[in-house]
């Protein structure tokens, strides 16, 4: 997968990975994670789906329906190539932290509902449930972060509180921020992603 890879500074553990929403690339989030943690390592990834010329992590058959076919293939897909960009770089699956938008929160959902514990924590702006009426792995204490907008028309707060409740009853630790916006992704939001990782995050283990 297309993807750049940041060496972290003072000899940090913890590895941030970026996936952007749709239309961005792998460059899109480094100023985000360069807020959230500066000395982490970073790996940040381009969707390998096209869709009129805007890159996804997966293919959607409308506003809001993912193709879960897809879905499935292409969050295996991630999976694997983490494992394969771990061993090249040598940073710790065990604590990487996952920071998307959109589209890519909801391919970092993906890796939550189907695999135990892909990831150290995670940091999900505007979200969605990337699947329904499935059984999710155990989940005990890993931190989650939600942005989300009161006002978001593609994530609405519905959503959010669902997603919220099928973590938790996972066993995650989930914190939710509300923003009084839309879809877009907010300073308020970065900045209280940055509280909460440095909080439960960046000093443990």
């Amino acid at each position: 997968m297309h993807h750049v890879f940041k060496q972290g500074n003072n000899n940090t553990d913890k590895t941030l990975l970026l996936l952007h929403g749709t239309g961005g690339d792998e460059n899109d989030l480094l100023p985000i994670a360069e807020m959230i943690d500066p000395d982490a390592n970073v790996l940040s990834v381009r969707g390998n789906v096209n869709e009129n010329g805007m890159n996804r992590f997966f293919r959607r058959l409308a506003e809001g329906i993912f193709d879960e076919e897809d879905l499935i293939f292409r969050t295996e897909e991630l999976h694997r190539f983490i494992d394969e960009a771990a061993a090249k770089y040598g940073f710790s699956r065990h604590s990487l932290v996952a920071v998307g938008y959109s589209n890519g929160a909801n391919i970092a959902g993906s890796l939550l509902y189907h695999y135990s514990f892909p990831l150290a924590g995670a940091v999900l702006l505007h979200p969605m449930v990337p699947r329904k009426g499935i059984t999710l792995p155990e989940m005990k204490d890993l931190p989650v972060f939600i942005g989300a907008g009161t006002n978001d028309p593609i994530c609405r707060p519905e959503e959010t509180e669902m997603l919220s409740d099928q973590l938790q009853e996972a066993g995650a630790r989930v914190e939710v921020f509300w923003a009084d916006q839309g879809h877009q992704l907010t300073r308020g939001e970065i900045d209280q992603a940055k509280t909460w990782y440095e909080k439960l995050v960046k000093h443990e283990g």
